[in-house]
């Protein structure tokens, strides 16, 4: 049988895994912000907004595990803690940062498509 699409199964499941981690919207803007240089814990979790201290620890030790991150402790009292992206970190802020680009470029078409669509499903 002769699959309707050229993509390997492999090939799917590689893309897939790499997506849950990066894809999902505390990701972008981790890395996003991470992208300007190495931030505190409590500094990356202000200039990102709205994530719990849960979330950003999950998320960051997720990017850390993945090689997207390092984490540096300094003995200092209390101990300093900085986020840091490594070099595969910065080369995946390249295509987060054209996402967010197109995200904040057609947020409005998106509004109107879902509102139209909307609007023929009520």
């Amino acid at each position: 049988m002769i699959p309707r699409h050229p993509h390997r199964t492999e090939d799917c499941r590689a893309v897939s895994e790499i997506l849950q981690r990066v894809g999902d919207k505390w990701t972008v803007l981790v890395v996003g912000k991470l992208g300007d240089g190495p931030l505190r814990f409590n500094e990356l979790r202000t200039a990102v907004g709205g994530i719990s201290q849960k979330m950003l620890t999950t998320t960051l030790r997720g990017l850390e595990r993945d090689g997207f991150v390092t984490r540096t402790v300094f003995p200092t009292i209390p101990p300093r803690v900085d986020y840091e992206l490594t070099e595969l970190g910065h080369e995946l802020l390249v295509p987060v940062s054209a996402l967010g680009e197109w995200a904040r470029l057609n947020t409005q078409r998106v509004r109107a498509a879902r509102a139209r669509f909307d609007e023929v499903h009520a």
